[in-house]
C-alpha cells in the first residue's frame, strides 16, 4: 500500500499548490555542511539531494574517468549491504535513490515518503551510500567494461563526436573540455577511487537541500545524520580559469550520417555572473525561445534548413559554453553556417528591439511558476542556490531580475561577452576539403 501511494505521488507529480515563491531556510550543520531547507507539509515526501564539488572537472590530466566512475560506484555496495540489498531495501519502502553528475558536481538524490518508519529506512541507506562506500572491486571491473563498450558505442555517433570535438576546440587544455578516452578508464585503479572520495566527499565541501514533510528540527536532525561521518575536508581546490578565446576555428569530421551536426560557441558566463539575466533574457531572443527566436526564424522559418536550431548558456563554477547547435543536411552545411554566422553577427552588432525584449520577458516571466511547479523542481533549485552559493532571495527577486533587463543591457552585454570572430564551429558528417558534391 505504501508503494503504491508513493507511485501515485511521483505519476501526479510533487506539486506546490498556489503558485507562491519557496521560503528557504539555511544553515551550516555540526559537520560543517551547508543545508538548505524548504518545508513543506501539502504531500507525504521528502526530497533530499547532497552535492559535491566532485564532478568531472575535478579529475586530473592523469586520472580522467575517475571522478565519474566514483559517482557511479556510491551505491553498488555499501559497508554491510550490496547493490541488490540496497536495490531491494529502498523497493521495501518505495524510496527511490538516483544521481546526476556533470563537470562541477556530483549529486545523489533520494525521494521517500515522509512518514517514519519508511523515511528512516531510507535514509538510514542514503547515510551509508554518502559515507560508507565500499568499491567493490568486482564491480568496478563490471563498471569499467560495460564503460568502455559504451565509449566504444559512442565514438560511433555524431552527436558524441561533435561535443567531444566541440568541448576541445571551446576549452582547449581546460578539465571542462576533457572527455575520458578508454584508455583512461583502462588503468582505472579502485585505489583512485578511494583517494577521490577521500578528497572530494568531505562533509565541509557537502551541500544538503531538503524539501518536504518534515520540520525545521528533524531537517537539522536528518543533515547532520548524512554528513557527520564524511570524510574530512581538506578544501578541494578552485577550478582553473577559463580563457577566452581570441581567434576562430573549424573543424570538420567526415561520418555517414545523412545530417550534418554543426556546433558553434565559445566560452560564455560563470553561474554568479552579473551579467547573468542580461545574456539570459537575450539569448532567449537570439536561439533559446523555441519558434519565437531568431535563429529558428531566419534557418527554419524562411528557409527550411533545419527541423530544429537553439542557443544557450551553460553557466558554471567558471565560464561554461555559450553554444549554437543545429541538424542539417550535408549538401547545405555551408549554407546554413553562413545564415547563422550572419544571425549571430547582427545580433551581436545590431542588437534586440524593444518589441522582442517586451516578448521574450512575457514568456519567461509568464512561465516561471512552472520552474517551480513540484518538489522536485525547488529541490533543483536549492542544491543550485547551495553549491554556486547564490543569494537565498534568488527565486524571490527572478522575475524581477528579467523585467529589469532592458535593451541597452542586453546588447551591452552580448558585446563584451560575444565575439562572432572568435567562435569554435564543429561539423561532423559534412563535407570536407577536396570532397565532390
Amino acid at each position: 500500500m505504501r508503494t503504491k501511494l508513493l507511485t501515485f505521488v511521483l505519476l501526479c507529480g510533487s506539486a506546490v499548490g498556489a503558485f507562491a515563491t519557496p521560503q528557504i531556510q539555511h544553515w551550516q550543520a555540526a559537520s560543517g555542511a551547508r543545508v538548505y531547507f524548504v518545508e513543506d507539509h501539502n504531500l507525504p515526501m521528502l526530497d533530499v539531494a547532497v552535492s559535491f564539488p566532485a564532478g568531472s572537472a575535478y579529475d586530473s590530466a592523469d586520472t580522467k574517468g575517475v571522478a565519474g566512475l566514483t559517482h557511479g560506484l556510491l551505491d553498488l555496495g555499501v559497508q554491510g549491504m550490496n547493490e541488490d540489498d540496497i536495490a531491494r531495501k529502498l523497493a521495501d519502502v518505495g524510496a527511490r535513490v538516483a544521481s546526476s553528475f556533470d563537470s562541477d558536481r556530483s549529486a545523489i538524490t533520494l525521494r521517500t515518503l515522509s512518514s517514519a518508519a519508511e523515511r528512516d529506512v531510507a535514509l538510514d541507506i542514503l547515510a551509508r551510500v554518502l559515507q560508507q562506500p565500499q568499491f567493490p572491486q568486482a564491480v568496478l571491473t563490471r563498471e569499467k567494461t560495460r564503460l568502455i563498450a559504451s565509449l566504444r558505442e559512442a565514438e560511433t555517433k555524431p552527436e558524441f563526436l561533435s561535443e567531444k570535438a566541440f568541448g576541445k576546440a571551446v576549452f582547449g587544455t581546460h578539465p571542462y573540455g576533457w572527455q575520458a578516452e578508454v584508455a583512461d578508464i583502462e588503468k582505472i585503479q579502485r585505489d583512485d577511487l578511494l583517494a577521490f572520495y577521500r578528497a572530494h566527499y568531505g562533509a565541509g565541501d557537502a551541500v544538503v537541500a531538503l524539501m518536504g514533510d518534515i520540520t525545521r528540527q528533524q531537517a537539522e536532525a536528518i543533515a547532520q545524520r548524512l554528513t557527520a561521518q564524511l570524510p574530512p575536508s581538506g578544501g578541494v581546490a578552485a577550478l582553473p580559469a577559463v580563457d577566452r578565446l581570441h581567434a576562430s576555428s573549424e573543424q570538420r569530421i567526415t561520418h555517414p550520417a545523412s545530417q550534418s551536426h554543426i556546433l558553434l560557441g565559445a566560452p560564455g558566463i560563470a553561474r554568479n555572473d552579473p551579467d547573468y539575466f542580461p545574456l539570459y533574457v537575450g539569448n532567449y531572443i537570439l536561439g533559446g525561445g523555441g519558434f519565437v527566436s531568431r535563429l529558428m526564424n531566419e534557418v527554419r522559418e524562411k528557409r527550411g534548413m533545419a527541423y530544429s536550431v537553439y542557443s544557450y548558456f551553460v553557466p558554471m563554477q567558471q565560464p561554461g559554453a555559450f553554444q549554437i547547435g543545429l541538424q542539417t543536411k550535408k549538401e547545405q552545411v555551408d549554407e546554413a553556417l553562413q545564415v547563422v554566422r550572419k544571425t549571430l553577427r547582427d545580433f551581436v552588432d545590431k542588437g534586440v528591439t524593444e518589441d522582442e525584449l517586451r516578448a521574450a520577458k512575457q514568456n519567461i516571466i509568464g512561465g516561471f511558476p512552472l520552474r517551480i511547479d513540484s518538489n522536485r523542481k525547488i529541490l533543483d533549485y536549492l542544491s543550485v542556490i547551495g553549491f554556486y552559493e547564490l543569494p537565498l532571495t534568488y527565486l524571490d527577486e527572478f522575475q524581477a531580475r528579467v523585467e529589469q533587463v532592458d535593451v541597452r543591457a542586453i546588447n551591452d552585454a552580448f558585446r563584451r561577452r560575444i565575439d562572432p570572430d572568435a567562435m569554435a564551429t564543429v561539423i561532423v558528417g559534412g563535407q570536407v576539403a577536396g570532397e565532390t558534391k
